[in-house]
């Protein structure tokens, strides 16, 4: 026992040694601390929801009756809600559809540029994004087919750009749950497994179609194989309910996009705000002009169809004199008001509700899988349960905004949200088979086998990301992309402008300068990026595999492989523009009242709180201009 008491002697002949290394530790480890503080031990678990309320058990007759009757209101205003929420978003695309509809029309009318295969995914894109849907997108694409503008080969690139411009809604409603930094990363990366899976699925599959065709021959040989009939309209489960409401508000006409699409020339002066709702065409045999006759005017017998405004419609702007772009963009700030009011309400409401044993029946439902050896299946039943759900509300974005609430405050998982998304994939192309098999008998071929491709097209990419948990890279992808946005929360907005709008509209301008100014731009971007990604994955598994430079990014600058001098420069913009916002809006009646309110403070020397807390401000303000410049 003898040489403990001399190293506790050792160290206390030296105290100023040992306790200057540890001062010098803890003050450059304080940031890494308070910043490690912000993040759970692991991000990914499912919180706990602790029910901080008053056990059942411990409840009167009265407390249980008023509980109850608490439980009943909270679940109606959360069915209001969530009826409030769906409305709001199909008014958010009829105003989408005011403000950029007849450009999408005129842009799906650029035949040259359409049988340029990124052009038109790109094109798909941005028009899916423009009107907010991708029925209608669809749809246009579906007409132009019909009337032979398009044929079959040219329409599956435009398909697989719709198929990524609807994975934009729930990721802007994840932005919702910005200001708690656990919910944020949660929410944003089960908004953004669906986004990764449609980019991946277009990355593989656009490249085999231009090599093979084969979703072009599938579709087509099982549209030749079977007789299919044409058959009823596609059932408006959903819109029985919500019509009444967004109906009142405003009802478009949609068929004036597909006339512009298709070249109609009265389309481009009609306005997509429906006045009559109800109308009847008559149709007579009348002496019409004859177009070929050159000397003397001369008649020939015509079919002509007369429509006759019966009953106007009874939204609100039947009557209105705005044009189409004020209206939609009237609709677009109520409509986006609303979807953020109910999206936030109803998380707060869910946060209320599930608690306690709730909460654990709903994530053990929700989250479970099957017993061994039938724990495969669950992602499969999960996928049909996507599938059925879109399919009752008719709307891949409605579904998935939904459900990403859910994954923000830890209800559902995002390996369960996953299978869910991809079903709601499949969902939305079901809705859009059965409305193609409503087209007229000789357009419903090609109307059947768009429809077909998207359907397979998405099938094609379950069966490359899904099958096995090595191939789910979606997953992992988005959990990183949320690890960075909770980290560096402005990521997620530059993430959207770029993917989304930025990225699109370079390769569509790259587009129309040629294939050649296409290739020689994009081929050398995508070569560094494959660079980039192997070498990524060699530092992370076999670094010893590389030369000693390439074993970390610290031979470029700082900016160039981190994303720390970007957040300084936004947090200075940010300082910046709050401080202009608090302190530099003063006019010169303030600086003149300013100066008097010194003069008086030296004439009485009892200064009132308000003016020493005014005088705080702004110095905090001077200080901050001082250190943003």
């Amino acid at each position: 026992m003898a040489p403990r008491p001399k190293q506790e002697d050792e160290s206390e002949g030296k105290p100023t040694e040992t306790l200057d290394v540890p001062q010098k530790k803890s003050l450059s480890m304080a940031p890494a601390l308070s910043t490690a503080a912000l993040i759970e031990d692991d991000p990914w678990d499912m919180p706990e929801l602790q029910d901080t309320g008053v056990k059942w058990a411990d409840l009167d007759t009265n407390g249980k009756i008023l509980r109850v009757i608490i439980t009943v209101a909270k679940f109606i205003v959360l069915v209001g809600l969530l009826y409030m929420f769906v409305c709001s978003l199909d008014i958010l695309s009829s105003a989408f559809q005011l403000v950029g509809g007849k450009t999408a029309g005129d842009i799906f009318q650029e035949n040259e540029v359409l049988s340029n295969p990124l052009a038109g995914l790109v094109i798909g894109m941005l028009v899916t994004l423009l009107v907010q849907s991708s029925s209608t997108s669809s749809s246009i694409v579906v007409s132009m087919v019909s009337s032979g503008l398009l044929d079959v080969s040219t329409a599956v690139p435009i398909i697989m750009g719709t198929n990524i411009g609807t994975s934009v809604t729930n990721t802007v409603v994840a932005m919702t749950q910005v200001g708690d930094r656990n919910k944020f990363r949660r929410a944003f990366a089960g908004a953004t497994v669906h986004d990764f899976f449609n980019w991946l699925s277009v990355l593989v599959l656009l490249p085999l179609e231009i090599a093979s065709g084969y979703l072009v021959r599938l579709t087509g040989l099982i549209v030749t194989s079977f007789n299919i009939q044409s058959g009823e309209n596609a059932p408006a489960l959903l819109n029985v309910i919500t019509d009444p409401l967004t109906q009142s508000i405003i009802e478009l006409d949609e068929s004036v996009i597909s006339g512009i699409a298709i070249g109609d020339p009265e389309a481009k002066n009609k306005s997509l705000i429906k006045v009559w709702c109800q109308t009847a065409s008559n149709t007579t045999l009348q002496n019409v002009t004859a177009t070929n006759c050159s000397d003397y005017y001369c008649w020939e017998l015509k079919n002509v169809t007369e429509i006759i405004n019966i009953k106007k419609c009874n939204h609100i702007f039947v009557n209105t004199s705005l044009s189409d772009m004020a209206v939609g963009l009237i609709l677009l700030a109520c409509s986006l008001l609303a979807l953020c009011t109910c999206l936030i309400l109803i998380v707060k409401l869910l946060n209320s509700m599930l608690k306690g044993q709730v909460a654990v029946v709903i994530k053990k439902i929700m989250n479970t899988d099957f017993p061994f050896p039938f724990a495969w299946l669950t992602g499969y039943i999960a996928i049909l349960v996507g599938a059925g759900m879109t399919f009752i509300v008719q709307s891949s974005s409605v579904f998935t905004s939904a459900i990403t609430p859910l994954v923000g405050i830890g209800v559902i998982k995002i390996e369960r949200v996953y299978p869910l998304s991809l079903g709601s994939n499949i969902g939305t192309t079901t809705t859009a088979i059965l409305a193609a098999m409503a087209s007229p008998g000789e357009t419903l071929g090609n109307s059947l086998q768009i429809a077909l491709v998207h359907l397979f097209f998405n099938l094609s990419g379950i069966l490359l990301w899904y099958p096995f948990p090595f191939t789910r890279l979606p997953i992992r992808m988005a959990k990183a992309l949320g690890q960075i946005t909770a980290e560096y929360r402005w990521f997620s907005g530059f993430y959207i402008i770029f993917c989304f709008f930025a990225l699109p509209l370079f390769v569509f301008g790259l587009s129309l300068a040629g294939w050649q100014v296409l290739v020689g731009v994009l081929v050398p971007i995508v070569a560094v990026l494959i660079f980039a990604i192997i070498v990524n994955i060699l530092q992370k598994h076999k670094p010893q595999w590389l030369p000693s430079a390439l074993r970390s990014w610290n031979f470029l600058p700082l900016w160039a492989h981190s994303l720390e001098p970007w957040d300084r420069v936004v947090s200075i913009i940010a300082a910046r523009c709050c401080c202009c916002c608090k302190c530099c809006n003063v006019t010169e009646e303030d600086e003149e009242k300013a100066k008097h309110e010194k003069i008086e403070m030296y004439d009485n020397p009892t200064m009132t709180d308000e003016i020493k807390e005014a005088k705080k401000t702004s110095d905090s303000c001077e200080i901050l201009k001082a250190t943003s410049l």
